[in-house]
C-alpha cells in the first residue's frame, strides 16, 4: 500500500512537552522506528508532520530579540521548521531503516501549500501560536496589529490566520520521489503557506494551516491508499469524560460526520484529527486511521485505532 503517515507535535517532543534539541532527535529517533516497521512491510510511506513546538520556540526568539533583528514570517517560520525536522527525520529513518534490514534513500521536501487570499480565515485569525504571555503584553501588541485571546489562567496567546489548504503545490514531487523508491518527507507543519503571484509562481503569506487537513489534501493528490494520524492515543473516544465513554473502532465516513456534528470531539484536540481522516475518505480515500505513533503498524493491519471506511 502507498501510506501517508501524519505525525502529531508529540512525535517531536518529549513526554513531558520538552522541546530541546535533545528531547525532539530522541522523539523523532522513536517516531523513525515505527515508521521503518511499515517499509520493511512492503509499503511506500509518505510522512508528515507537525510543528507547533518548534514555529513556537521561533516565535518567542522573535520577541526576545526583536530589538535587534527583523522578526521571522509566518511563511519563513514554516519553511524553517521544515528543514530541520525534516533534516533530523532524515537522518533517523535512515538509521532504522538500515537496522530493520530495510535500506531505503530518504528524502526532505521543502513544500508549499496554496491557499486562497480571499479565505475568510485570514480576516478572523483563530489559530494560537506561541507562547502564553499576560495581559499586558498582549494589548502592547494589539496595538501593533496583531490578534490575541485570552486563554484563561495559562495567560493571553496571539492568533493567526488558518485558512482552508487547496493544492500541494509540490506534490508531483512527492509522487516522482516515491515512484523512484524514496520515503519521502513533505508538507511539513501544514505546508508553507502560499499564494499565487502576479508575477507568475507563487509567494508566502502569513498563516498557519491546519496539518490534519493539509495530510488530508496530500494523501488524495498522491493517491493514498491510506491516511494514518499518530496522536497519542489508541482510539478517539465517544463522550470522552463520562461513564458512558468508549473507544471507537471502524466506523464508516457517516457515520463518524454524525459523531463530529454533534459535537463529540475537542476542538484543540481530536476534532482536527477525526475531521481530516473522514474528509479523507469521504473524498473517496479507501480508509484512514487515527491512532497512537506505537500502534500504527497493527493499525494498517486492521488490528487497532479509529478506523474510517467509506459508508455503504
Amino acid at each position: 500500500m502507498r501510506i501517508v503517515v501524519a505525525l502529531g507535535g508529540n512525535a517531536m517532543t518529549a513526554t513531558d512537552g520538552s522541546s530541546s534539541p535533545d528531547d525532539q532527535r530522541a522523539a523523532i529517533e522513536e517516531a523513525a522506528g515505527h515508521i521503518a516497521t511499515l517499509v520493511a512491510a512492503g509499503h511506500e510511506v509518505v510522512v508528515t508532520h507537525g510543528n507547533g513546538p518548534q514555529v513556537g520556540n521561533i516565535l518567542l526568539k522573535n520577541e526576545l530579540s526583536a530589538h535587534l533583528l527583523t522578526p521571522v514570517s509566518l511563511d519563513w517560520c514554516g519553511a524553517q521548521t521544515q528543514g530541520t525536522i525534516g533534516f533530523t527525520l532524515m537522518n533517523a529513518l535512515e538509521r532504522r531503516l538500515a537496522a530493520v534490514g530495510t535500506p531505503r534513500p530518504v528524502a526532505t521536501l521543502v513544500s508549499r501549500t496554496l491557499v486562497d487570499p480571499d479565505d475568510p480565515a485570514f480576516d478572523q485569525p483563530t489559530k494560537a501560536v506561541g507562547p502564553y504571555n499576560d495581559a499586558e503584553h498582549a494589548a502592547r501588541m494589539t496595538e501593533q496589529g496583531q490578534s490575541w485571546r485570552d486563554e484563561g489562567t495559562k495567560g493571553w496567546r496571539r492568533l493567526v490566520p488558518s485558512p482552508e489548504p487547496r493544492e500541494i503545490v509540490d506534490a508531483p514531487a512527492v509522487e516522482a520521489l516515491v515512484g523512484q523508491g524514496f520515503l519521502v518527507v513533505s508538507s511539513g507543519g501544514g505546508g508553507i503557506p502560499v499564494v499565487a503571484s502576479a508575477a507568475g509562481g507563487y509567494e508566502g503569506i502569513e498563516a498557519v494551516i491546519d496539518k490534519d487537513l493539509t495530510a488530508t489534501l496530500l494523501s488524495r493528490q498522491v493517491g493514498a491508499d491510506l491516511l494514518v494520524i499518530a496522536t497519542d492515543v489508541e482510539h478517539a473516544v465517544l463522550r470522552w469524560g463520562t461513564p458512558e465513554a468508549r473507544p471507537i473502532g471502524e466506523v464508516d465516513a457517516a457515520t463518524m460526520r454524525r459523531h463530529i456534528e454533534a459535537g463529540e470531539f475537542g476542538v484543540g484536540s481530536m476534532l482536527p484529527k477525526v475531521d481530516a481522516v473522514t474528509r479523507f475518505v469521504e473524498g473517496g480515500g479507501p480508509r484512514a486511521v487515527v491512532t497512537s505513533l506505537p500502534s500504527i503498524a497493527r493499525a494498517v493491519e486492521g488490528g487497532t485505532g479509529t478506523v474510517v471506511v467509506p459508508s455503504a
